[in-house]
Order: structure tokens, then C-alpha cells, then sequence
């Protein structure tokens, strides 16, 4: 019984091979834009795990210190002494203006076995590794990249994640410019007897389960996509919601009929059941393929924000991985049965014998649209109540899911109150038919127009907050590259002689120095900044007193970036721990956007008092602009330096500019694909219920109204209703924006920006809404334009 229950069931799927290929279409887009996402998370997630197995960290307790800073040499000596398995490491970054590696140096003869590497095989030259200068194990990816100068040489294996280097611990002394171990790796066996070390030292135990630095620093970026994925797979599953609910009002008469025939209810529920999950199976692994498909597209972009925006390098490329493609699967058919789920409630709740007449999939009642106006009162007061009072990056994320879904769900009662008043106010009896014929066509239009809206206020939404972050931050590029040139030089004996050289050739030489420091147990910057109107003139403070440079420079306080302020909570007037010896105040606030990582500056004698190791290689310069380019070419050619190494403003700029348009690449293509899917849901709902709507149209074709006029009509009825959704949606899209800025922004990645509006960006989203719309409502016009009259005249024949 069950297999001839499945054999009607999909007769109805022959019959209407369209409306198949648009379920299979919605399900196959919402797994590929959701296991796209998850493709790139899990391909960087990898890349961060390859990166702490490099040095055990994923296997391995480490002590460090508690206040970041490198452990004293004498503090190891003493645990190794009283039997302690400890090893030493030395990691740091050497960074130049187009280069960063990241270099972990490890003793050989005191590491455990789990932090040797992949790459301390048995070919490796040994003597060369521990003896100066050294060698450096890095990927063929990093070698074929762009590199600090002045390294050792080059050893390549593929066990090493992109960006790092390997090598023996007093090479990473040497090259970063560090004695002390940054931290103490931990033996996972220790000799019997000894008491915990948690009762010997003061060093912090850190757990091997804890994440990696680079891991919890990314957290944010990997939330946000995969709040996009969620959000097209949710706008992908509203064209499954209107598939299958239109399926089932088509074939309310063959369940009636296959009740009536002794087919109990659980059997007819048990192979829809068996029917949704076939139809998702197969479609969710072309989606599947399809999503590692738009995975490897957008890959490149990705790790180019990592990159530019942490510091993280991933690879630009994508492996597969099943276990995201098995969860992209079990979501998939999650999915289905969510959206099945209203249909298979009515089903099991539909009288043996219910009419057979066909109605109209989703008319709602009176009732049904109050029920819906309530709970989008109670989800737009939920997520103002989550702005207001609530904390942290799920919260921001909680408050504009109830955002859109309220405002999803308000939209059929706003369109329906807004042509109901225009009904009121229009004489003549076909403009009065047309507005009352497609105010009851709403209900059944309502999930495509709700998808719509959601890709139109995502679209608004995140093009004004890129375009808002645009703005500001090439007014703060302005302000922060006041200087004319800058000048890297190879030594530091080479910068001193550009130093000499410079000074009576330019207004002002001004060091550009820092290093690295572990700031609150995370990797940060500190610098130095030398005491000049360049900075005083033209450096943005968010909050700072009026003494504010004067007490910088005679080194009393500190300044600090905006991300380690917001991170950690800090104000004007609290201590920052730079060292044992060195605590400062924070006498300032400055934005520092585009860089999640906690950044310090102290000026410039305070700095090479407590740095003294640091050198100097990096310089702004100040001369008139006209002068500037005949200076970088003679600096170019007295002192041999390559192109890159002496940049004016205008380069550093363009090069800061395509950093930030790398960043937000991945989200304006998901943009992009969810408009995309919104239209092919529109076209899903406009095809399927063209046929049902007959017995409303046929009845004006009778008394005389041309059928190219009730084609026109139907057309200028989708643009009409995409235009009012398109206007709906311009207020959820900017509350939005203004969520995203204010609160999400803030959370992920530690800066606030002012909220500005782009209308040109606007006008054409609304153009691009009408495109979509007229394509959708295209086909089913051109269908009734051409629809038989002998069709039309059937419908008086048949009982309605």
C-alpha cells in the first residue's frame, strides 16, 4: 500500500515537471549557499589546527606569563633543574610593509616528541639547523610568496601551515630579536613524585584544548559568514515552503481519494514523508556540489581578508572535507521537513472527506493575518529589547534575526493595509478589481514577497554599513598617512644611513618602530611615536584629555586603539601592563580600523628605553608633495633600495583600499546570490499559482478585457508589489545597517562607525528589485497571453 501511495504521490511531480525543478532549485541553492560557508570555515579552521600542530599546541600544555610577556631564562633553568619536562619557544613575526612570517623557534633537545613537526624528518640537515644561519622550514606556498629580507636559508615541506616558519630556537632569538622564551611547552608525562607545577611556578597553565590566538581572534569573521549562510539558506528555503504547499492544495482530491480507498493516515504521511526526503537528498547533493563550487570561487577573496584583516594566512585554496558535506546534507533535509511541516500538519489534520474544490495555496483569513501582524509586534519589540539591553556578538546576531523575521512577517499586513487604502481612494471598476485582485493574491504571494524582502534589506543593510566603513576610512586614511614618503630599509645600518642622508633634504625623519607584545594574554603591536606636529596635527583620537600629547611624549601615559579599549573595557585614566617594569595609564583612545589586534603607542624615548633591542628600519618622511617623487627616486638610487621599499602616500593608500575591498568581497557575492534566489522564488510562487488563478481572471476575459490586457496586468501587479516590498524594506534595511554598525561591528571586530546613506545605492537595488520581479512575472504573462480561449472557457464547466 505504502509503494502505491508513493506511486500517486509523485504521478503529481510528472505531471508538473516545472514545479519539481523549482523545489529541487530551492533546496539545491539553500544547501550550496550554506555549505558553501561551511566549506570556507572548515578549510581556514583547518589551516589554524595545522598551524598549532606545527608546535604540539593542540596536544600540549604551555606555561606563560601571566601578563603576556617573554618568561625569564632563569625561570626554565630552575623547572628543568627539579625535573620538569619543559621546552622552551621563541615565536614572534617579522614583518615588513608587503611581508609577515610568522617564526617559531623550538629547542630540539628539550621538546617532546609531539612538538618536533611534521617537517624534523630524517633528511633534514641537522648541523645546518642548529648552527647559524640557520634554516627555516616553511610551505612551498610561503616560499613562493612574499618574504621579510635577510633570511636564512629555506627548507620547504608540505607539513607546514602558509605563513609560518619553523626552525631551531636560537635562529628565532636571533631574527626576532628576543632571548627569552615567549612560553614554556609542557611534556604531556612528567617524572613521578613532582608536585604540580601550578604549586612551583607562577607561570599560567594553559589547557592544550584552549583555542589558538589566530582561532579566537577570527571567531567573529567565521560568525558572519556563517550568519549569511544561515540567511540564503533560510531566503533558499521559502521557494521548498511554496513548492510544497502548493503541492499539497494541488492534491488535496488525491488524498481525499486515497483516504477514502482505506489508506490509513500514517501510511499517506509516511510516504510524503519518504517523498520530501528523496526529493532533498537528491537535491542536496547537487547542492552540495554546487556549494564547494561557489566555496572554491570565493576562497581566494577570504583568505585575502584573513589575511589583511588578522593576519591569518589560509590558503587560497579548498580541499574537501566530507564531514561539512555530510552536515550540509543533514541540514538540508532538516530543512525540507521544516518546510513540509505546515503541509503535513494540515494533511493529518484534513477531514476524510474535505471538498476537492482547489483554493488558493496560502489564503489567509482575517484571523490568520492579525495572528501574523501580533507576532511581528513581539518580534520587533524583542529585538529593540536585545539592542538595548543585551551584550556580546550572539546577542547583535539574536537581535536582527528578529528584526528580519519580524519585519518578514509584518510585510503581508502592511501590503495589505496599504492597497486596501488605495482601494478606497480609486474609481472605476477595473481599477478597483485590480487592486482587490491582488490584495487576495498576497497571501499566496507572501513567502516569495517575505523572501524578497529579506535579500532587499540584507542588500540595504550590508551596502550601506561597507559603504559607511568606505567612507570613514578614507577620511582616516587621510588623516594617518600625513606623511609624504615612506622609506624600509634593508639593516639597520642601512637606516641609519638613510637617517644621515634625509636630514637636510626633508622637513622631518620620523621613526616608524614596534614589536610585538603579548597585551592581556593576546598578540598585539606596540609602538613608538616620535614627538611631532605630523601626529599632534593629525592623528585621530576617539577620547584623550587636552594634555593628552604632551603627557604621550614626556612618557607618562599611553595610547591605545579603540579595538583593545572596547575589548578589554579599558578608559581613560586605567593601567596597561607593557612589562614588569612598565605600566602606564591610557591617556587616549585612537581608531584604528581594518585591524582587530590591540595596539599600544608610547613615544619614542619611552619606547627605545624600554625596547632597546628593537632597531629601526621603517621611516616617515615630511617634504613638500611636490618634491616627493624625485626624492623616492634618488633614495631609490643611492642606496640601491627596490621599488616597493619607498612608497608614497597615494601607494600605501591604494594598497590599504584594496585590502578593505578584499574584505567584504565574500559578503557582497553572498548578497548578490541571495537577491539571486529571492527571484527565483518570486518566479516559483507566480508559475505555480498561474494556472490556479484562473477562475479570477476568466470571468473578466468573459465580459470583453483583452487577454494581452490581463497579462499586462499581472505584470504590472508583480512590479507594483515588488516596488511597495522594495520600500518596506528600505527601513529594516538601514535599521539594519545601524545593528551592524552599532552593535555586530563592535563585537566582531572591535570598531564603531557612524552610520552614513548612499540613495544612488538604493536606486539601483530598487531597479535591480523591478528587473527580478519583471523576470519572474514574465513567463506566467507571456502563459496567459497566449492561454487558449477553449481554456479559459473550461473553467465555467468545471465545479469551482
Amino acid at each position: 500500500m505504502l509503494y502505491t501511495a508513493l506511486q500517486s504521490l509523485f504521478s503529481h511531480w510528472r505531471r508538473r515537471p516545472g514545479q519539481l525543478a523549482m523545489l529541487a532549485l530551492g533546496l539545491a541553492l539553500a544547501t550550496a549557499l550554506w555549505s558553501g560557508v561551511q566549506a570556507i570555515n572548515a578549510e581556514a579552521r583547518a589551516s589554524y589546527d595545522r598551524a598549532a600542530q606545527t608546535l604540539g599546541q593542540d596536544s600540549l600544555s604551555r606555561l606563560s606569563r601571566a601578563d603576556g610577556q617573554p618568561v625569564p631564562l632563569a625561570e626554565f633553568l630552575a623547572l628543568r633543574q627539579a625535573g620538569y619536562q619543559v621546552s622552551p619557544v621563541i615565536a614572534g613575526e617579522l614583518r615588513t610593509a608587503d611581508a609577515r612570517l610568522r617564526v617559531q623557534g623550538i629547542d630540539s633537545l628539550t621538546a617532546p616528541a609531539e612538538a618536533q613537526g611534521p617537517a624534523l624528518d630524517g633528511d633534514l640537515d641537522l648541523a645546518a639547523f642548529f648552527t647559524a644561519p640557520g634554516i627555516l622550514i616553511v610551505s612551498p606556498d610561503t616560499a613562493a610568496g612574499p618574504l621579510p629580507p635577510g633570511l636564512p636559508p629555506l627548507r620547504l615541506s608540505d607539513g607546514m601551515p602558509p605563513g609560518a616558519a619553523l626552525t631551531d630556537i636560537s635562529t628565532a632569538a636571533r631574527l626576532i630579536g628576543q632571548d627569552d622564551p615567549s612560553f614554556l611547552l609542557v611534556a604531556p608525562e612528567q617524572p613521578a613524585g613532582l608536585p604540580p607545577l601550578s604549586d612551583v611556578t607562577d607561570l599560567i597553565v594553559t589547557q592544550p584544548q584552549e583555542a589558538s590566538d589566530i582561532g579566537r581572534l577570527t571567531d567573529s569573521f567565521h560568525l558572519n559568514l556563517t550568519a549569511f549562510g544561515l540567511l540564503s539558506f533560510a531566503v533558499g528555503l521559502f521557494i521548498v515552503h511554496a513548492a510544497i504547499g502548493l503541492a499539497f492544495e494541488q492534491r488535496r482530491s488525491s488524498f481525499r481519494t486515497l483516504r477514502a480507498i482505506g489508506l490509513p493516515l500514517r501510511s499517506l504521511l509516511l510516504a510524503l514523508a519518504v517523498e520530501i526526503a528523496a526529493i532533498a537528498l537528491v537535491s542536496g547533493l547537487v547542492g552540495v556540489v554546487l556549494g564547494y563550487a561557489i566555496a572554491a570561487a570565493l576562497m581566494p577573496g577570504v583568505a585575502g581578508t584573513l589575511s589583511g584583516l588578522y593576519g591569518a594566512n589560509v590558503p587560497g585554496t579548498l580541499s574537501f572535507d566530507p564531514v561539512w558535506a555530510i552536515s550540509a546534507l543533514g541540514i538540508t533535509l532538516v530543512g525540507a521537513g521544516a518546510a513540509a511541516a505546515q503541509a503535513m500538519l494540515r494533511t493529518a489534520r484534513m477531514p476524510i472527506l474535505s471538498p476537492a474544490q482547489p483554493r488558493a495555496w496560502a489564503q489567509a483569513s482575517a484571523r490568520t493575518i492579525r495572528a501574523q501582524g501580533l507576532a511581528a509586534v513581539a518580534l520587533l519589540a524583542a529585538s529593540g529589547g536585545l539592542i538595548l539591553f543585551g551584550t556580546g556578538l550572539l546577542t547583535g546576531f539574536a537581535a536582527l534575526a528578529a528584526l528580519l523575521v519580524g519585519a518578514a512577517l509584518a510585510l503581508p499586513v502592511l501590503l495589505t493595509w496599504a492597497l486596501k487604502t488605495v482601494e478606497t481612494r480609486v474609481h472605476g471598476p477595473f481599477s478597483q478589481w485590480v487592486l482587490a485582485d491582488m490584495r487576495q493574491q498576497i497571501p499566496g504571494l507572501s513567502l516569495a514577497l517575505m523572501a524578497l524582502l529579506l535579500a532587499l534589506a540584507a542588500n540595504i543593510g550590508v551596502s550601506t554599513m561597507v559603504g559607511s566603513f568606505r567612507a570613514t576610512f578614507l577620511g582616516w586614511l587621510d588623516q594617518r598617512l600625513a606623511s609624504e614618503l615612506y622609506v624600509r630599509a634593508n639593516d639597520p645600518t642601512q637606516a641609519g644611513e638613510i637617517a644621515a642622508w634625509l636630514d637636510p633634504r626633508a622637513q622631518a625623519v620620523l621613526p616608524i618602530v614596534s614589536t610585538d607584545l603579548r597585551l592581556f594574554g593576546l598578540p598585539g603591536d606596540v609602538f613608538g611615536m616620535a614627538d611631532h606636529a605630523t601626529y599632534r596635527d593629525h592623528w585621530p583620537l576617539l577620547d584623550a584629555t587636552d594634555d593628552t600629547w604632551d603627557r604621550l611624549f614626556s612618557g607618562e601615559v599611553a595610547l591605545v586603539n579603540e579595538q583593545l579599549a572596547r575589548r578589554e573595557g579599558l578608559r581613560l585614566g586605567d593601567p596597561v601592563m607593557l612589562s614588569e617594569a612598565l605600566t602606564l595609564p591610557i591617556g587616549g583612545v585612537y581608531s584604528d580600523y581594518g585591524n582587530p589586534t590591540g595596539q599600544v603607542i608610547l613615544g619614542l624615548d619611552l619606547f627605545r628605553a624600554s625596547f632597546p633591542a628593537v632597531d629601526v628600519s621603517n621611516f616617515a618622511i615630511r617634504i613638500p608633495p611636490a618634491q616627493a617623487p624625485d626624492l623616492a627616486s634618488d633614495l631609490r638610487e643611492t642606496f640601491g633600495l627596490p621599488a616597493e621599499a619607498v612608497r608614497n602616500q597615494a601607494q600605501i593608500k591604494r594598497f590599504s583600499i584594496d585590502v578593505f575591498e578584499q574584505t567584504f568581497r565574500v559578503t557582497g557575492a553572498l548578497n548578490v546570490l541571495t537577491l539571486g534566489v529571492a527571484g527565483l522564488a518570486l518566479l516559483t510562487s507566480l508559475l505555480t499559482l498561474a494556472t490556479m488563478r484562473l477562475p479570477q481572471l476568466a470571468p473578466v476575459w468573459a465580459v470583453g478585457l483583452p487577454r494581452r490586457i490581463l497579462a499586462g496586468t499581472e505584470l504590472a501587479r508583480s512590479l507594483v508589489l515588488a516596488a511597495l516590498t522594495w520600500l518596506l524594506a528600505l527601513p529594516v534595511g538601514v535599521a539594519l545597517a545601524w545593528v551592524l554598525l552599532a552593535v555586530v561591528n563592535v563585537e566582531a571586530f572591535g570598531w564603531r562607525l557612524p552610520l552614513q546613506v548612499f540613495p544612488g545605492d538604493w536606486l539601483r537595488l530598487f531597479l535591480l528589485s523591478l528587473l527580478a520581479a519583471s523576470l519572474a512575472a514574465l513567463l506566467p504573462a507571456l502563459r496567459l497571453a497566449r492561454i487558449p480561449p477553449a481554456r479559459l472557457l473550461q473553467v465555467f464547466a468545471q465545479e469551482r
